[in-house]
């Protein structure tokens, strides 16, 4: 009977002493998992990922800038262009647009700003309806000023600064190709024009006043690598 009472008793201590030994790794695996879990560090990969992508973002829009062609457009009851002195270009009632070009502009600019600018509705019709007529349909005189400083922006020191404005030779020969649009689309003898690069003195009385600015829509790159309008 004593022996027997010996086994159970000896049966009973291995068993608790399994199961202390299996409670101290199951709490060393929970403390371990615990760990790793809540460990600051852990969230390093996320944050990592998180600034590659604001990374990619910035050196998209740095190797492919957006581009975009601008206009100031401007409802006027008169307007003037003076170059040392002397009056080179006038109208009436009619349009006077400032014209900047960006340095990635295209043909595709030109036409689109070309087309806009002449068919805006900024006048009333017969029936003295306001915004139904352009230009072209009341038959006024348009008057554009070459207009680099659109692109400006000031530096930390206030100081303007204009390198995204197209160079002076292309942006020359590419603001001549506009006022040869404009004037293939319209009338020839309507369309005024500054002097390029020059000084000058511009005048005008703004009818309302009406402003409006006109920008063809910035290029993103496409997956072959070229650049395509953004929708």
């Amino acid at each position: 009977m004593q022996r027997d009472c010996s086994q159970h008793q000896q049966q009973h201590h291995r068993d608790r002493n399994l199961r202390s030994h299996q409670q101290r790794i199951y709490q060393r695996w929970a403390d371990t998992s615990a760990s790793t879990t809540h460990k600051p560090a852990a969230a390093f990969p996320l944050k990592l990922c998180q600034l590659l992508c604001i990374l990619l973002v910035h050196l998209c829009f740095l190797f492919h800038p957006a581009s975009s062609m601008k206009l100031v457009i401007q409802r006027v009851k008169s307007a003037s262009v003076t170059v040392d002195g002397s009056v080179i270009s006038s109208i009436g009632p009619g349009v006077m647009a400032l014209v900047g070009l960006h340095q990635d502009d295209t043909q595709e600019d030109l036409q689109y700003c070309c087309k806009r600018l002449l068919a805006a509705k900024l006048f009333a019709n017969d029936n003295d309806v306001a915004w139904r007529h352009g230009v072209k349909q009341r038959n006024l005189e348009l008057l554009c000023v070459s207009q680099f400083t659109l692109y400006g922006k000031l530096t930390k020191k206030h100081q303007p600064d204009y390198k995204v404005s197209m160079k002076s030779i292309p942006a020359q020969e590419m603001y001549a190709n506009f006022i040869d649009m404009l004037k293939a689309a319209y009338e020839p003898d309507k369309i005024k024009d500054g002097e390029f690069g020059a000084k000058m003195d511009v005048a005008l009385v703004n009818d309302g006043p009406v402003t409006i600015v006109v920008e063809t829509e910035p290029k993103t790159p496409d997956t072959n690598g070229t650049d395509t309008a953004a929708p």
